[in-house]
């Protein structure tokens, strides 16, 4: 498990560097977070505890590559969203009548 928790550990940095792209102040936060929760459960020892943090840390990892969109203030009332490519994808159509389950 040693080698999936780095790989994890880097994967969290690789998408952290993506979503936060030129946003220092929360690349830098994002930073300390993964380490500081990396660092705290280093010495985890229950393979059962290990795996539930490696699934937290993976749903971390999707939720921050698949939901988390950068804004910049273009001044005082105005919000400029900047998606990323990977995070535009085809809206499904809403449908206001739920359909009836077979």
């Amino acid at each position: 498990p040693a080698a999936a928790v780095l790989q994890l550990f880097k994967t969290l940095h690789r998408t952290r560097q993506q979503v936060f792209k030129s946003d220092v102040r929360a690349l830098e936060a994002a930073r300390i977070k993964i380490n500081e929760e990396f660092k705290n459960n280093k010495s985890e020892t229950s393979p059962k505890k290990i795996e539930e943090l490696m699934k937290i840390g993976s749903d971390v990892e999707l939720l921050l590559r698949t939901s988390v969109i950068q804004g910049i203030h273009t001044d005082h009332n105005t919000l400029k969203l900047v998606p990323r490519k990977d995070l535009l994808v085809e809206n499904v159509p809403y449908c206001d009548a739920p359909t009836q389950k077979q």
